[in-house]
């Protein structure tokens, strides 16, 4: 498993070549990327803060919850980007490895979701008249 929070841009291939085993057949990528708009508002920029030690401790532990419940899942990486970030860049990267898509799909969308909900890293959106401090975002499933 890999969990990191960094200040240089994420590539995915580092993940992909770390949780790719020859006995599984899937890996699941999600790439969380800037976009230019929130709530009807332009959006010029973000900028990410984090308390490192805390965030990658409960990346780890949210990890271990997913494997719990997706045992087939072989591995697991995970990469949050901090400072500021410029539309189009990616923010977040998970990488998740198992014998069969399914098991990767759903896992690596619950984690993503356990992630928004737990994980300590806060995001500022700049726009053109202001900028906030937002709050990260659980997505209710259906």
């Amino acid at each position: 498993m890999l969990f990191e929070i960094a200040s240089a841009t994420l590539e995915p291939q580092p993940l992909i070549d770390h949780v790719r085993r020859d006995e599984s057949g899937a890996v699941a990528l999600f790439s969380g990327v800037v976009r230019n708009n929130n709530l009807g508002r332009r959006v010029l920029y973000l900028e990410y803060d984090a308390y490192p030690e805390m965030a990658e401790k409960l990346m780890r532990q949210i990890a271990e919850e997913i494997m719990r419940r997706w045992p087939a899942v072989s591995d697991i990486a995970v990469q949050h980007r901090i400072g500021r970030l410029e539309i189009g860049e990616t923010s977040l990267l998970v990488a998740v490895s198992a014998p069969h898509r399914k098991e990767a799909f759903e896992a690596c969308h619950a984690l993503v979701d356990r992630f928004k909900e737990v994980v300590p890293i806060w995001k500022k959106e700049v726009w053109e008249d202001g900028e906030e401090w937002i709050e990260g975002e659980a997505v209710t499933r259906e």
